[in-house]
């Protein structure tokens, strides 16, 4: 019988690369990871990992099994949800990752809502990039969380997550009326390794151009405030460009952001999860987009 805590342990090796990053992501020592994997493989009756000094990487029935791993432990997300929703309505500690626009913007009304609706709920809220999302779900450090995707950057959500789609708003350009009109301003986007990031990076490569990158900003209001005092050009959501700061000019795209609520596949049924993405929607119904 295949062990789920250790079909668990594969699928992260499969979706971090290492031995090293999977201990740390399951407090684990690496020692013990090791152990837990070779027991799998044992298990298994076939070589599921091939090592190459202190490199490790699956074998082709390592792959194998991560995929039908993902089917075990959806399953077993399912049940959970199930057991909970037998237990009676939403209550407990409901743990909500979310983009700082959407902490800022969308989630006091939500949190709300929440409330009202389901007063035994206790929902916790981390601001956390989307692009770090998969991995907070899959180690179970959030129950739901709000992620966003841009035109030009593919989806971060791995294959353990199931998305539900929100809302989608439109983007907008700060100090200039068109992005190839500022190939030669100094631009503001967000850290490198978010998707900001990249999303600003390839909008200006999609007219030709590298941007010349003066600040690394993430708050969208410090963005705007940045824009207003002459410091570069910045693209902006709709979220963010609700009450810009006077001598800000903003010009609508023809690109967008997109919001999804992620969870991990199986656990959608969840009452406090649907509870929470209920909340979402309604919220959404109030913002000006």
């Amino acid at each position: 019988m295949l062990d789920p805590r250790k079909l668990r342990l594969l699928r992260e090796l499969a979706e971090r690369g290492t031995i090293a990053a999977v201990a740390e992501a399951v407090t684990f020592t690496p020692s013990a990871v090791s152990q837990q994997l070779s027991a799998l493989e044992r298990e298994a009756g076939v070589p599921l990992l091939e090592r190459t000094g202190r490199t490790v990487t699956l074998t082709p029935a390592g792959h194998l099994l991560v995929e039908h791993a993902h089917a075990v432990l959806e399953q077993l997300e399912r049940a959970s949800a199930a057991l909970a929703e037998v237990r009676g309505g939403p209550s407990g500690p409901l743990r909500i990752g979310a983009f700082p626009t959407a902490a800022r913007v969308l989630l006091p009304p939500a949190l709300a809502e929440l409330t009202r609706a389901h007063p035994g709920l206790q929902p916790m809220v981390a601001e956390i990039d989307p692009a770090d999302v998969s991995d907070a779900l899959r180690a179970g450090e959030l129950d739901v969380a709000l992620v966003h995707e841009y035109d030009f950057v593919p989806p971060v959500t791995d294959a353990s997550l199931r998305t539900e789609a929100l809302f989608e708003e439109r983007m907008y350009l700060a100090g200039r009326e068109r992005v190839a009109e500022a190939r030669e301003d100094d631009w503001i986007v967000g850290k490198p390794g978010t998707l900001c990031h990249t999303m600003a990076i390839r909008a200006c490569q999609a007219e030709g151009f590298e941007p010349r990158v003066r600040h690394h900003i993430d708050d969208f209001d410090t963005v705007l405030a940045f824009a207003a005092a002459g410091q570069g050009v910045a693209l902006v959501p709709r979220l963010a460009a609700l009450t810009p700061p006077p001598g800000v000019r903003l010009t609508g795209l023809p690109l967008s952001r997109r919001t999804l609520a992620a969870f991990r596949r199986g656990y959608g049924g969840h009452p406090a999860v649907r509870a929470a993405v209920a909340a979402f929607h309604t919220a959404i119904a109030g913002l000006p987009l």
